[in-house]
Parts: structure tokens; sequence; C-alpha cells
């Protein structure tokens, strides 16, 4: 089956965005535009594309951008790597992981990736157990160790280490149309990230992709953060991973227009801001050699 491209419907239309009218999630054979930045789940338990195995983890590959980012590698470094070739992506052209956590299912593909790529740069929260650090820079990569919001490169941040228990960094990137966050278990709360990423880049959020973190969760509860996150002015969710069946489906009925069926192979296309138009921040831990 051909890979499917999930794109918000700005990118296709010349109508701008606007808070009244949401983008509209639509299908479409894969394509490169001029200007464009893409987000390809190449890790996850929920399927999309067939030609892909599936397993408890998560992982997101970000294109486009001035760098080449892997958000999380999923929890087995021999499916990730297979995953990678069916999509035809070169893991030596990744320049840069992020790490949103320590659990073995957002981890466990790192050492894969390091065997085929040592020049990567690892950005993970200071608060992780030595042995990671140990382990990326015996295999050759750089360790950005990140407690504060820090910067990735031109229009990509991290939010800095969120939560009290489980120490936890989400991706924020900047696009035409508001901020897109990506979540590898969203521990600290969905809400509270899609809140500070707001309040880190004065953005509204466009898009929130990846682990919300809700399975089991009753729907009243679940109703409350859709509330929420709507208050807070999200126009498209995509949650996958460790979200639950039962939040997907109520999700997609409180989003009819902004809803991405995420999942393993699932393609965003997004327009990228301006030079202009792009913040940042700088990273407030230092570098490990």
């Amino acid at each position: 089956m051909t890979h499917l491209l999930v794109s918000s419907a700005c990118v296709l239309a010349a109508a701008a965005f606007s808070a009244d009218a949401a983008p509209k999630a639509t299908v479409r054979t894969p394509t490169t535009h001029a200007g464009a930045l893409t987000m390809t789940i190449v890790y996850d338990n929920n399927a999309d594309d067939p030609r892909l195995q599936t397993a408890w983890g998560f992982a997101c590959l970000i294109e486009g951008a001035e760098k080449t980012i892997l958000f999380d590698t999923g929890g087995s470094g021999r499916l990730l790597m297979a995953n990678l070739r069916v999509l035809k992506i070169d893991p030596r052209k990744i320049d840069v992981v992020v790490l949103s956590h320590s659990h073995a299912d957002h981890i466990g593909g790192l050492g894969a990736l390091l065997r085929e790529n040592s020049e990567v740069t690892i950005y993970v929260p200071k608060s992780f157990a030595q042995r990671i650090h140990r382990q990326a820079r015996h295999s050759g990569g750089r360790v950005v160790e990140v407690r504060g919001p820090c910067r990735i490169c031109r229009g990509v941040r991290t939010t800095g280490e969120m939560g009290a228990l489980i120490k936890e960094q989400s991706l924020l990137i900047d696009t035409k149309d508001g901020l897109a966050v990506v979540t590898g278990c969203a521990h600290p709360g969905i809400v509270a990230i899609v809140r500070k990423a707001g309040e880190l880049t004065g953005s509204p959020v466009a898009l929130v992709l990846g682990g919300f973190h809700m399975g089991g969760l009753k729907d009243k509860a679940i109703r409350s953060v859709i509330r929420d996150l709507e208050d807070l002015g999200v126009k498209q969710v995509g949650p996958c991973h460790c979200s639950g069946g039962r939040t997907r489906e109520l999700f997609r009925g409180s989003f009819p227009d902004g809803y991405v069926p995420a999942g393993v192979g699932t393609r965003i296309e997004l327009r990228l801001p301006k030079r202009g138009d792009r913040r940042s921040l700088t990273c407030q831990d230092k570098s490990e050699p």
C-alpha cells in the first residue's frame, strides 16, 4: 500500500488559518512541498501503514527544519531499523535525537541507531540515569543534558524537563499556523505541556501529536482534558501510543475536522514560518563532550 500523507488542509489551500476554522486533516499521496516540514511516525503500537511493524513505544522523525530530528527511538532497535528501511529513511542522515524520558519503550532503539550513525547529537533530560549518558558517549554520540527550555535548531526547541516523579521533555516546532507539539508519553499531563508550550513561545498550538498518557481514564476525565485543550486553542490532535483506544475515539468525535488518526507510518505535513517569524530559546545546560 502506498505510504499515506496526512496533511493539514492549510498546506494545500490558500485560505489563512484562523481560530474560527480548524485545518481539516486529509489523506494525500506523498509529495514534497517547498517550505514544508514533515513529521513521520516511525514507531508506534497503533497501525497506519500496513507495511510497517507495530510494537509498544513511540518514535517520530521530523524533516524540513535545519536539522533532521528523531524524537524518541521506540522500544526495539531491530524494529526501528526495519521500519526506517521500509520507509527508505537513511539513519545516517539523522542529525539529532531527542529523548523524551527514560522509559525503555522510548529509548530502546538508541543503541541500534548509534551503530548506524555515531555522529548524532542526543538531547536527554538531565535526570536520566548515568548509564544512558555512558551508552551514548561510548558509541560516539554527543550528549546534551537538558534541564530548562532548550533550542535544538532554528524553529525547534524542547520544553525542558517537566513533571515531578517522571521527568519528561516534549518537542515544540514552529509552523506557519502555530506550534506543533510532539509528546512521548505526556507523563506531566498533556494539558500542562500544551499550556507551557504557549507560555514559552507566545504562539498558538495548532497540533498536538504523540502519547497523551490517558489509557484507562474514565470518559469524564477524558472529556475534561478535551475541553481544556479546546480552551487552549488546540486545532488538531493526533493521540497515539499510550493515549488509549477510548481516548482516541472521544478525541475523534470532539475534533471532527482536526483529528489525525495517528499510527506507525502516519506522515504529517505542515508549512514552515518565514525566517523572521521564528523565535529561539537557547539551551540552559552545558553539553557533554
